[in-house]
């Protein structure tokens, strides 16, 4: 083979291609170097993955529990509402009842006094009847009395 420039050319051809071929490799090589840098050094990307599966995981089972916490508690203040509202009647009822046998008492009171009133006046009527039946049955028996001598 003539040494000129075919030579350098093959040369260089070759050579070139072997650059390239460890240029490339170099590459490959800084990449990996790159990855493995990141994952080793650079955790964000994991944590973040752990951190939103643990959030997950903890809302699932929390908010299952939780919500069944709720429903118990708002279960528990239902039935205390109705119970005070029960109680709140029951005591409203007293008071109530309480009041209307107050006004059935006096009513009753005033009752009986109208009543005594009226009985009074009643036997007042009745001696007044009686004594003026006595005085015509007085008459009559003097009446008859006459006639009955003649």
């Amino acid at each position: 083979y003539p040494v000129g420039n075919t030579c350098t050319d093959v040369a260089g051809a070759a050579w070139s291609g072997r650059g390239a071929e460890r240029h490339t490799h170099r590459q490959e090589r800084h990449r990996d170097v790159g990855d493995i840098k990141s994952r080793l050094l650079d955790h964000r990307p994991v944590i973040n993955a752990e951190t939103r599966f643990f959030v997950k995981e903890f809302e699932e089972k929390r908010g299952n529990r939780e919500s069944r916490l709720l429903e118990n508690l708002n279960k528990m203040v239902r039935e205390a509402n109705d119970q005070i509202e029960s109680m709140n009647l029951e005591e409203t009822n007293q008071h109530q009842l309480q009041a209307n046998m107050e006004k059935l008492k006096e009513d009753w009171s005033e009752f009986l006094k109208e009543q005594q009133v009226l009985k009074e006046e009643v036997d007042e009527e009745h001696a007044k009847a009686v004594g003026e039946l006595g005085t015509r049955f007085s008459e009559k028996k003097k009446d008859l009395a006459q006639y009955s001598f003649i």
